[in-house]
């Protein structure tokens, strides 16, 4: 009679398992040791990007409803951790990053330039509107978001 306590072969315990058992699978995702890029990011950038998204601002709103309506196959998320910095906006799979600035970005140019050029060298293009634009103009804005993207995510926009 089996034990049924006790089964022959238990689950690995948590982080056992990871890029070993994916590698039998045949496909690795994330480093050598199973993890992928979100789980190397300190806990505080995860809570910070958490944090973005519940305190969210209503241009962010506005802009995050006409992009899921108008561009779903692009998958944007909003306040996507980027190294040490967020994202408003990211489309992993188009590589496309979106900004939305505001009136203090003018003060900011010299930290926004380096910014660019990080997510740059992470293979992304970053484009920039600035508030009033998304709050009047919103299909506008999404049109143009559209025309950075590949032809088979754009759905009827264009």
């Amino acid at each position: 009679m089996a034990n049924l306590d006790r089964p022959e072969n238990p689950s690995p315990l948590v982080g056992e398992g990871g890029a070993r058992a994916a590698e039998r699978r045949g496909r690795v995702r994330g480093n050598a040791d199973g993890l992928t890029k979100r789980q190397l990011l300190p806990a505080t950038t995860v809570f910070r990007s958490r944090e973005l998204r519940r305190n969210a601002g209503p241009v962010e709103r506005v802009l995050r409803a006409a992009l899921r309506q108008a561009l779903p196959d692009a998958k944007f998320r909003w306040q996507v951790p980027m190294g040490p910095y967020h994202a408003d906006f990211c489309s992993h799979s188009a590589r496309l990053i979106v900004e939305v600035d505001d009136a203090t970005h003018a003060e900011r140019q010299a930290h926004d330039e380096i910014r660019t050029g990080f997510l740059n060298g992470e293979g992304y293009r970053v484009i920039r509107f600035w508030n009033n634009d998304v709050m009047t103009n919103v299909e506008g804005v999404v049109a143009e978001i559209a025309r950075n993207l590949p032809e088979e995510m754009r759905g009827n926009c264009l």
